[in-house]
């Protein structure tokens, strides 16, 4: 039942804008991103939707991770999608992304524990040196408007996403 609705709720946020988003990324890569993203090196887009993100960015080897089965219907062939829980072990090794990349998800997460587990499974991830890239609301500043959308369930600022990295394990 949730993948169906997960699917229904994407469909009501990003069809209308499916195109019009894509561009966005596109250039949103090209533009900053791609500066943090060795061509030849491995990324994960974490909560990655329809794929604008993962489909825009180059990398040698790219994977999407998302709840929502219809995700892989919009992402280009060179993407490995991984439908699965992101607060449970990944199907990745020890140490074999660059990068991580999450933009507006953390949020969406149902607790503080997924969050938690989340995070230090992209460390968990991550070559030594490597990068974990994540934007998102910050509570502090949109106010009452963070909880428009029936799936924000956790109120994030700057502070707490700290402490989330350092319990994490992540370094400064």
């Amino acid at each position: 039942m949730r993948d169906a609705t997960l699917a229904l709720e994407y469909e009501f946020r990003f069809a209308r804008l499916e195109e019009y988003r894509a561009r966005v990324w596109v250039e949103l890569c090209n533009s900053f991103f791609q500066r943090f993203i060795p061509k030849d090196g491995t990324i994960l887009d974490l909560g990655c939707g329809w794929g604008e993100f993962i489909n825009a960015i180059q990398a040698g080897k790219k994977y999407g991770m998302d709840l929502n089965p219809e995700s892989p219907k919009h992402m280009i062939s060179e993407v490995t999608f991984i439908h699965q829980d992101c607060s449970t072990r990944w199907p990745l090794e020890d140490g074999s992304l660059d990068v991580v990349f999450t933009s507006n998800f953390f949020e969406h997460l149902p607790s503080k524990d997924c969050l938690l587990a989340t995070i230090k499974e992209a460390n968990r991830c991550l070559k030594r040196g490597g990068l974990l890239i994540c934007m998102g609301p910050n509570i502090k500043y949109v106010g009452d408007a963070y909880w428009d959308f029936s799936d924000h369930y956790l109120p994030l600022t700057e502070a707490s996403m700290e402490e989330f990295l350092r319990l994490a394990d992540f370094a400064n």
